[in-house]
């Protein structure tokens, strides 16, 4: 089973940058789909991003242009780069993975974007 764990969180003001990381416990060569969700307050889980093994991206309309998914194969991990960063964009950040058919979830990491 696929374990997930999201860090770099945190309180940043209005128009800043967060860099999202997401280690997973297996080879993410062996992960075919990989992406990031955010829930925030009072409002259901939304994609923000998803990242397949051939490398195709697809980001939420609120997210292009501003965040950027991606991989870091040496340590393992799936990143999400976040710019311009607006206080709408506070929310608890998730990293999932599907490997074998079998989905997985982090433990989600806070954002919270406020001057």
């Amino acid at each position: 089973q696929v374990q997930l764990v999201e860090s770099g969180g945190g309180l940043v003001q209005p128009g800043g940058s967060l860099r999202l990381s997401c280690a997973a416990s297996v080879n993410i060569y062996s992960l075919t789909y990989m992406g990031w969700y955010r829930q925030a307050p009072g409002k259901e889980r939304e994609l923000v991003a998803t990242l397949t093994t051939g490398g195709a991206t697809n980001y939420a309309d609120f997210a292009k242009g501003r965040f950027t998914i991606s991989r870091d194969y040496a340590k393992n991990t799936v990143d999400l780069q976040m710019n311009s960063l607006k206080p709408e964009d506070t929310a608890v950040y998730y990293c999932n993975a599907v490997r074998y058919l079998v989905t997985a979830w982090g433990q989600g990491t806070q954002v919270t974007v406020s001057s």
